[in-house]
């Protein structure tokens, strides 16, 4: 288990660096909306990646940091590695958006795109790691990066007086998100359930929390690629959210699609596939336990395709305006 000390070190650590995101509430959907897609990087992925990076010895970033991503975690490491003077290599798919690998560009890492998916660009990675000095900072099993991440539980307890809700529902990839925000609301006391959500598309670890094998998974095309790919053998995520998580459920693309619809007609918000999950489990009626705190988790959509999904789903929510 990760010593309650580093949540609260992260935080400290974190103060300056990260954006204190925002929660709002709907009375109309009973939820509260924790807004990490207004995090400096547009994603909560920046918490975790520098906690672990401002973590290390001096020597250990000196020789330099590689990971893999799919564009979110590499964004918050390329940005750490920047204000720490560091140099970052990144692996990703050669299908990963072109936003997220322009912006890690722009940030100042070198990225090296891999063919296949995000199962490839980790093993390509790790290979790298294993065969230079680099140090590989993981997208999700490290105690460091966890830590980082339940900074949004200890800031949603914060933000939410009294913590009346009685669930907290989170996106779940390879399960470094949820784990963290679970260890900060169980160290604050909180009993509300735990749940994480999956895109049908790519349900790894639903069938993993479900004491399947993942190699069962086979995974298509999503809007959520964020949440896709196997997870590391042996990853402290998996022990952590079957001992901290209450379920693990599955929402459909057409849902994930209506959702990031919704939160710009709504909210006038800008979220992506990983993110709108939460939102698409409330609005398909699969979140029972009201009210919930949705963890909006990032932002980082095509704009193009964000703009083709509200041309297509136009006013169906009621929101006027033009896109942003």
């Amino acid at each position: 288990m990760i010593p309650a000390e580093w949540l609260v070190h992260a935080q400290s650590t974190l103060a300056e660096w990260v954006e204190r995101t925002p929660v709002t509430f709907d009375p109309q959907l009973q939820v509260y909306l924790k807004w990490e897609n207004r995090q400096w990087t547009g994603s909560f992925k920046l918490r975790g990646a520098f906690n672990k990076i401002a973590s290390l010895l001096p020597w250990e970033r000196e020789r330099g940091l590689v990971t893999a991503s799919a564009g979110n975690h590499g964004m918050g490491v390329a940005y750490a590695a920047r204000e720490m003077g560091a140099n970052a290599v990144i692996y990703a798919s050669e299908h990963a958006v072109a936003k997220k690998v322009q912006s890690m560009r722009d940030l100042g890492a070198e990225v090296r795109l891999v063919p296949g998916g995000y199962t490839e660009a980790e093993a390509a990675g790790l290979a790298f790691s294993h065969e230079s000095a680099f140090t590989w900072v993981s997208p999700y099993n490290d105690g460091r990066v966890i830590a980082g991440q339940a900074t949004i539980g200890l800031e949603m307890v914060e933000q939410i007086q009294p913590f009346d809700v009685r669930s907290v529902v989170v996106p779940v990839g390879g399960g470094g998100l949820i784990s963290g925000v679970a260890l900060a609301l169980r160290s604050k006391g909180v009993k509300a359930r735990i749940i994480g959500v999956q895109s049908e598309a790519t349900a790894v670890m639903h069938a993993v929390f479900n004491g399947q094998p993942q190699e069962s998974v086979v995974e298509t095309p999503s809007l959520a690629d964020g949440l896709s790919g196997l997870i590391e053998e042996g990853s402290m995520t998996v022990p952590l959210v079957q001992q901290l998580v209450d379920d693990i459920i599955l929402v459909s693309e057409t849902s994930i699609e209506n959702a990031i619809v919704y939160a710009w007609e709504k909210y006038g918000e800008v979220i992506e596939g990983s993110a709108a999950v939460v939102l698409a489990a409330v609005l398909t009626g699969k979140i029972a336990a009201l009210p919930a705190v949705l963890v909006i988790s990032g932002g980082n959509i095509q704009p193009e395709l964000h703009q083709n999904l509200i041309a297509r789903g136009k006013g169906q929510f009621g929101r006027a305006g033009s896109l942003p």
